[in-house]
């Protein structure tokens, strides 16, 4: 049992090497354990369109079942549909197989206990039950299969007010999973969008579907120039991230989605709590004081995020990698269809183009997530080597990696819960001091890898 599969949020891995038959069953038995241990039964299961996840689907479920969970089978879509799933049934959990934005090889599991995220120690737990398979025997679980499509669409249409519907914009859903619900509800609202790679497909034969690659960007890109549209979006394989793409070409990263947002909420919620990551401008944070809002940064991580919103009340969320999440109106989970809903709800209600609306943010210039290839096993080393460093002579957080203050600028060092990847970024208010900050850090933590 490849022990790295187990992550901090979620479980991830290589779909043949590292989820043999055999160990999805067994996770499905831990899982069944871990749920009928806090009295829990009823259990949604999902799957995205990719090539392996039929056969990872009918591993899990023979595991659960074995342990006497009826599993409400929700069929192939995004991983938000899961979330509304749960929700919208009033289920106990879920389970959702995807691979999220990793290549098409690559599957794992998001998985839910109530309506909260199953990560950090719990994960672990179910990694110990495995291990010692010292699993729940109650056969006899059932399977239901129920499509919550129609409810889905009908409350985005109950919910999304619209002041105009000739927008014109398009959708990129990379072949993955959100693409067809995304059409669904848009249509059903009356928008008509221009339609890319919204087929599944999970040999993904395009580009990844990664919204926070500029590279995969560049189709949406050439559309909206092409044909004068308003903005675009673009989704990562199971849609719970969005991208988005001005009038001008030019990428809104998702700190830049959360200003627009964060005004609009606070118009209608002054005082408001929102919560954004380590990763996010100090423009962000900076606005949302000024607007009376009551910024928190927080860790990296779709989990933890959703776990802190509920701690603090949070209407609103974000990250960088374009994960928005929505307690105002909406559960609290973070869904790239409804992003774009609320993104689009905005717009129409707008006299001015999205890019206008951050016209008065002051100008800083930053780098996108950089991501470093770096050893699981050393990933977290060298990022505690990184703060051990900057410490004595820094302003610094570690809460999620070292976010290292200079004067200027700022710089972020952190290990992925996700790859076997360190993430990096810069930001500061010239080019040069950008390069000047971004050249030191680098080098710094060259010589930690290298030594």
């Amino acid at each position: 049992m490849n022990l790295h599969v187990f992550r901090q949020y979620d479980i991830r891995g290589h779909a043949e090497r590292d989820f043999g038959d055999d160990f999805v069953d067994a996770l499905g038995r831990a899982l069944g354990t871990f749920y009928a241990e806090r009295g829990l039964k009823r259990i949604a299961v999902g799957r995205d369109c990719r090539l392996s996840s039929p056969r990872l689907h009918e591993a899990l479920c023979v595991g659960l079942r074995q342990t006497g969970m009826n599993i409400v089978d929700i069929g192939v879509g995004p991983t938000p549909l899961l979330y509304f799933a749960v929700h919208h049934l009033d289920l106990d959990g879920g389970v959702q197989i995807t691979g999220s934005h990793n290549p098409p090889d690559e599957n794992g599991f998001k998985m839910m206990v109530g309506k909260d995220s199953l990560y950090g120690a719990d994960i672990i737990e179910l990694r110990d039950t495995m291990e010692s398979k010292g699993f729940r025997e109650a056969p006899g679980g059932t399977l239901e299969i129920v499509d919550p499509r129609p409810a889905y669409v009908e409350n985005a249409q109950q919910d999304i007010q619209l002041g105009r519907k000739d927008i014109r914009f398009a959708v990129d859903a990379g072949n993955g999973a959100g693409g067809p619900l995304a059409l669904r509800t848009l249509r059903a609202l009356g928008l008509d969008p221009v339609a890319l790679l919204c087929e599944m497909d999970g040999t993904f034969p395009v580009h990844h579907a990664d919204p926070t690659d500029p590279e995969t960007l560049e189709l949406l890109k050439d559309r909206v120039l092409g044909d004068g549209l308003e903005l675009g979006f673009a989704y990562d394989g199971d849609a719970d991230r969005v991208g988005v793409i001005d009038a001008r070409g030019e990428v809104i990263w998702g700190d830049k989605l959360m200003i627009i947002l964060s005004r609009a909420l606070l118009e209608k919620h002054p005082g408001a709590t929102i919560i954004a990551e380590v990763k996010c401008s100090q423009t962000m944070y900076d606005d949302i004081a000024a607007r009376g809002g009551r910024g928190i940064l927080w860790k990296t991580g779709h989990s933890l995020i959703k776990t802190k919103m509920k701690e603090e009340g949070a209407l609103l969320a974000g990250e960088m990698s374009g994960h928005l999440f929505f307690a105002d109106r909406y559960y609290g989970f973070d869904d790239a269809i409804y992003a774009t809903l609320r993104m689009l709800e905005l717009l129409s209600h707008s006299r001015i183009p999205l890019h206008e609306m951050l016209g008065d943010v002051p100008k800083t210039f930053a780098t996108p997530e950089i991501r470093l290839e770096c050893d699981d096993a050393r990933k977290f080393d060298l990022v505690q080597q990184v703060v051990e460093h900057y410490r004595p002579t820094h302003a610094l957080m570690d809460i999620d990696g070292a976010r290292i203050q200079f004067n200027g600028g700022w710089a972020l060092v952190r290990a992925s819960n996700t790859q076997p990847v360190l993430v990096l970024r810069f930001e500061a208010d010239s080019e040069e001091r950008l390069a000047s900050i971004r050249s030191e850090v680098e080098s710094v933590l060259g010589r930690f890898r290298d030594g």
